[in-house]
């Protein structure tokens, strides 16, 4: 099972998303996600979100670790991501070469082309401050069941 991490950078109540549109073959393309990627050897979660925050957007943030989201597929290899939220951060955005970096207010997320996962955790996000643990499970891009905190939901 592979490791990454995602954040979402808050400012003036909107998400920095990343439309990923600019990678071949991207298993997220046309899809607005948010910031991170994957661990590379001896990195924790924090150091691998700061990395990842200042490769992708040129930003240093001052990450708040939220969750756990397990993602089973049966098309892709299991992961285990490492959820954060950010709302301190300082310097200036850089253009990514993975995608395009935009702010969205947080009540139109739902109306952009994401993981219908993606949804849920917005949903955690924005009602939890606890540490949440979430699972997905998809059949290609259909996410067919998932559990909030070993509570199946679906």
């Amino acid at each position: 099972m592979k490791n990454t991490t995602l954040c979402y950078i808050e400012k003036n109540g909107s998400y920095l998303m990343m439309l990923r549109n600019k990678k071949k073959n991207d298993l997220n393309e046309g899809k607005y996600v948010g910031i991170g990627g994957h661990f590379l050897e001896n990195e924790d979660p924090y150091e691998c979100m700061v990395r990842e925050a200042k490769e992708e957007t040129g930003l240093d943030v001052f990450p708040k670790y939220r969750g756990i989201v397990t993602f089973i597929s049966s098309e892709y290899e299991s992961e285990q991501m490492h959820l954060f939220t950010a709302t301190e951060f300082s310097g200036e955005l850089i253009d990514c070469d993975e995608g395009e970096l935009v702010f969205v207010p947080k009540e139109k997320l739902k109306s952009l082309p994401t993981w219908e996962g993606d949804r849920i955790f917005f949903d955690l996000l924005d009602t939890r401050e606890d540490f949440f643990a979430l699972k997905l499970v998809y059949e290609g891009d259909v996410l067919v069941s998932y559990s909030i905190d070993g509570v199946k939901i679906r």
